[in-house]
């Protein structure tokens, strides 16, 4: 059977991706498969205390092993920003808005520099255990390709020409910052 794995999210783009990298040794399963819709509030001041209070939250109204998850894109030229507030960077879960608003940002500014960051946090019977991923790479000047979500039509990797919205789904889960974090949940979950 089966080891079920709840991930704090009502985002099917996410569900899917997770499922997509984890394979069939999990079943994953989202707040919305338990009917879970009260807001979750992420009000910690790093993407380790968001990852944490969302996974907190599932494993306390369901007893299933959960993984919370934290992730944004992180830009050398604005301080970090827009880090913690990706998502809701120019307003609420707007991606189009926050794409225009850290181009804006940038307008004129040579540092391209950014990275994804995700930090995934996994509470369950033995306690609380986190795992990181990371991708770094340039942010272009517009947006391009229509894959992908988030601020995935913005940001080139390094080492490749085309953005993560340009990528086959399969191409951008062998490189992302979600994929580097699950597996190192898997490496802790096959001890």
């Amino acid at each position: 059977m089966k080891k079920e794995i709840l991930i704090a999210t009502h985002n099917q783009h996410k569900k899917e991706e997770i499922q997509q990298i984890l394979g069939d040794r999990f079943k994953v399963t989202s707040l919305t498969d338990y009917d879970l819709h009260e807001e979750i509030v992420e009000d910690g001041s790093t993407f380790h205390e968001n990852a944490l209070i969302k996974a907190k939250y599932c494993f306390e109204k369901t007893g299933k092993p959960s993984l919370g998850d934290d992730s944004g894109l992180v830009v050398d030229a604005l301080d970090g920003r827009p880090g913690i507030y990706s998502a809701r960077y120019a307003g609420n879960h707007d991606f189009a808005k926050n794409m225009a608003k850290v181009l804006e940002e940038l307008e004129g500014e040579e540092n391209r520099k950014a990275y994804f960051v995700t930090v995934m946090c996994l509470v369950d019977d033995s306690g609380v255990n986190y795992f990181e991923g990371r991708v770094y790479g340039n942010l272009t000047r517009e947006i391009l390709g229509e894959k992908g979500f988030g601020y995935d039509p913005v940001f080139i990797p390094n080492d490749h020409d085309i953005t993560f919205a340009e990528m086959a789904a399969e191409e951008k889960n062998k490189i992302s910052h979600r994929k580097q974090a699950i597996e190192k949940f898997l490496e802790f979950m096959e001890k």
